[in-house]
């Protein structure tokens, strides 16, 4: 069999390896002169600072390390160093409030916080135990041919009985008396570009793994995947056709036959799509379907900087929280509008990787979520809100900040749109409940035969790791259906 992927996100390039290990024959087409997708660094162009411009947090260590065994990657390829504690955050009055991996001494942490907030946590924790060993098993290792085969009766009963379709701060509130213990188990939707008001229960999953699997970091940064992916690829002969963008997906009488690149066109047994899934639409030729309106994912006001200076003190990840964390969120999500004072997470690698800048240098990348609108004044206003999230670091976490900056990039919802991210979103479409499980475009999205897709937009959703699950269940899916060489 023939199969062509378009796109080289982290998605496209391990169903490329796990499709050639099952004997096939892959070309991967990419619209730039690099493969990566959302992995990829931002550097200033001399060489002396560079930081990851997108994912930075590795969840869930063994899934990820397991199917990159599967596609063929050797386990010493990728070196996972471990964080702990796993992140700080900060807020206005200058207090600090720590999350750590290790149970019992969150449970410390918690009974500090509010009397009974250890019994609190316990009941969470062995509560959430249940929903992640269902939820993964049910919802994450498995596609849907049709809301039937997602809405069954084992299925609704457990979202039922767990309330995992409340949204994920409410649902919190089930559990913890404190507020800001509330947002410190809700605000983690956010990594996958999701309202923690609107977001299913069934993300909460993201914040207990945090415990059960901890928090890592990919040696050289995330973005050295990408690297790593490409030159397996290249050793398995698997075609990497760069700046090579697609411009037609050919389907004739029901059935896909392959694709056209600048006019010329080429017969694929499959075609996998890995960009963002709503793009999907634009490149059909020969069906036509109703195209679907989905709710983008939160966008991003990233600022990446480059310091002659470190902060020996600060760990790898923190996140600093206003007073009014959830007006922020309204203001993301239903507002369409910036917030004055907003939360934001700050990543500063050399706390885990000294290596990550030159000695006595660093890099530090801040990310504020903004709403997903190509439209708003970034020029101006996006300025001035980064200038108020870099005083504010710098009075809480990373003193003299400003001064020490000597390179300096931002990014808005703009660029990530223009870049083909969906309608500016970071995170492909929200994951909000009639977007989620069976409701989220799946790995065989449409009734057309040979035809698939992969990605943060497609089930089971974003997060490099579940990104990666997806790509091994296509890759099972198309075994299935058209054999294996």
């Amino acid at each position: 069999m023939r199969a062509a992927i378009i796109g080289s996100g982290v998605g496209g390039l391990v169903t490329a390896l796990l499709l050639r290990r099952q004997g096939h024959e892959v070309d991967v087409f990419e619209k730039e002169a690099r493969v990566g997708g959302r992995l990829a660094y931002e550097e200033d162009g001399t060489g002396r600072f560079r930081i990851d411009q997108g994912p930075t947090i590795v969840l869930l260590p063994e899934l990820l390390k397991e199917i990159l065994h599967e596609a063929g990657v050797p386990g010493d390829e990728v070196e996972l160093l471990r964080i702990d504690p796993l992140y700080d955050f900060y807020y206005p009055d200058g207090t600090r409030w720590t999350k750590w991996q290790d149970v019992g001494q969150q449970e410390r942490v918690m009974e500090a916080a509010y009397p009974g907030g250890g019994a609190d946590f316990r009941r969470y924790m062995k509560d959430m135990e249940g929903l992640f060993d269902y939820g993964f098993k049910a919802f994450l290792s498995r596609t849907f041919s049709g809301l039937g085969s997602f809405l069954t009766r084992a299925n609704l009963s457990f979202l039922l009985r767990s309330r995992a379709y409340r949204g994920l701060h409410p649902w919190t509130s089930a559990y913890f008396r404190e507020e800001r213990i509330r947002e410190a188990y809700s605000m983690q939707s956010l990594y996958i570009g999701g309202s923690p008001q609107q977001s299913p229960a069934l993300y909460g999953l993201i914040p207990y793994s945090e415990h059960k699997h901890g928090i890592w970091y990919v040696k050289g940064g995330y973005s050295s995947l990408a690297g790593t992916l490409e030159r397996a690829c290249r050793k398995a002969g698997i075609r990497l056709r760069l700046d090579s963008p697609v411009d037609k997906v050919l389907v004739e009488s029901g059935r896909c036959v392959g694709l056209s690149v600048a006019g010329e066109r080429s017969d694929y047994d499959a075609v996998i799509y890995n960009g963002d899934y709503p793009g999907l639409s634009g490149l059909l030729t020969g069906w036509k379907a109703k195209p679907r309106t989905y709710i983008p994912s939160s966008g991003c006001l990233l600022v990446y900087l480059g310091l002659d200076r470190r902060w020996e003190e600060a760990g790898a990840h923190q996140f600093f929280m206003p007073d009014r964390h959830m007006e922020h969120m309204q203001d993301v999500f239903r507002r369409g509008r910036l917030n004055a004072t907003p939360s934001f997470y700050a990543f500063n690698p050399v706390a885990v990787d000294p290596e990550a800048a030159r000695p006595g240098e660093s890099v530090l990348y801040f990310l504020i979520p903004v709403p997903a609108a190509e439209g708003l004044d970034w020029d101006s206003e996006g300025e001035a809100l980064v200038q108020k999230v870099l005083e504010r670091a710098e009075e809480l976490r990373f003193p003299g900040l400003r001064e020490a900056i000597r390179w300096r990039r931002v990014r808005t919802p703009r660029d990530a749109a223009r870049a083909g991210l969906y309608r500016g979103g970071s995170f492909g479409i929200a994951p909000v409940l009639r977007q989620s499980g069976g409701f989220r475009p799946q790995v065989k999205p449409l009734p057309v035969e040979r035809l698939y897709a992969v990605g943060a937009s497609v089930h089971p959703g974003g997060g490099i790791p579940i990104v990666m699950q997806g790509a091994r269940m296509l890759s099972q899916l198309i075994e299935k259906e058209l054999g294996s060489c």
